[in-house]
């Protein structure tokens, strides 16, 4: 069952294949769906600082009783924090808000502040990447990566600090698939989490897709999820509604190499985000 799987990063963490979202979820929402995504059987929770709602989650986590060592925690530094300092500032913060230890794996949220993307922030990257590698050698996480950096954004800080993301959290779905980038990051052993595997709820009246959901009898967000599976990215689906939650680790079904075809060649340029690389 896909809720059992894992895929190993390449410094031999394992992290399990499906994960459970947590943004644009209020304080009160995250605290209830992270709860009951945990009780389905969810181990891997992904929330971040400007979420807003970390300590909603790590109060669900504390209060589902499951084992620490048993859950997959993601949380991620702000985009607009490019300081060594910042950066152990936050982090510190984050631990607090979580009410935890150590976390599993913690993101530079993005390689530019969200409202001037684009901009060139290589020294501050460097920076925050430089404070995120020394966390992880003093055993405070246990996995360290990024998250909406392209191809030459992953380069800039590899090629001045030696160390290699072991994750790149993007946009991924049906008919945006990121696919240069996604290749890349998997050709270097880079894994690749998909956020937004639903595109919002924006692929629902998409026909081919939901031709292809009718064949395997199941609905289109199982779909959408499974593909994003097939394809060796980790979903992040996520919902704020107790049967949906459940629902979406129901995907242990295959697609087709032909039907996959079919889905690959769906590319809508009303979704597309305007990235400047």
């Amino acid at each position: 069952m896909i809720k059992n799987e894992n895929i190993k990063l390449y410094n031999g963490v394992s992290m399990p294949r499906i994960g459970f979202g947590t943004w644009q979820s209020s304080p009160e929402d995250a605290y209830k769906s992270v709860l009951w995504a945990l009780e389905c059987g969810y181990r891997h929770i992904d929330t971040a600082y400007v979420y807003g709602n970390e300590k909603e989650v790590g109060r669900a986590i504390k209060d589902s009783r499951i084992r620490r060592d048993e859950i997959f925690v993601c949380s991620k530094c702000p985009a607009n924090v490019k300081t060594y300092e910042g950066c152990i500032e936050h982090f510190f913060e984050t631990l607090k808000n979580l009410g935890l230890e150590y976390l599993d794996l913690y993101l530079i949220h993005a390689p530019w502040p969200w409202d001037n993307i684009g901009l060139d922030c290589t020294k501050g990257n460097v920076d925050v990447w430089r404070a995120m590698v020394e966390l992880y050698h003093k055993g405070l996480i246990r996995a360290i990566g990024v998250s909406n950096f392209s191809e030459r954004d992953i380069e800039a800080i590899v090629g001045l600090t030696d160390f290699k993301p072991m994750v790149n959290q993007i946009r991924y779905f049906i008919g945006n698939t990121q696919e240069r980038l996604t290749r890349y990051c998997q050709n270097e052993g880079i894994v690749v989490e998909a956020y937004s595997p639903l595109a919002t709820g924006k692929l629902l009246e998409n026909e081919d897709i939901k031709r292809i959901a009718l064949k395997y009898n199941t609905t289109i967000p199982k779909l959408c999820i499974r593909y994003c599976i097939e394809k060796n990215t980790v979903p992040l689906p996520k919902s704020v509604h107790k049967d949906r939650i459940e629902a979406n680790l129901d995907v242990d079904f295959k697609i087709s190499e032909d039907d996959l075809k079919v889905l690959d060649s769906i590319h809508d340029m009303s979704l597309d985000r305007p990235y400047r690389s």
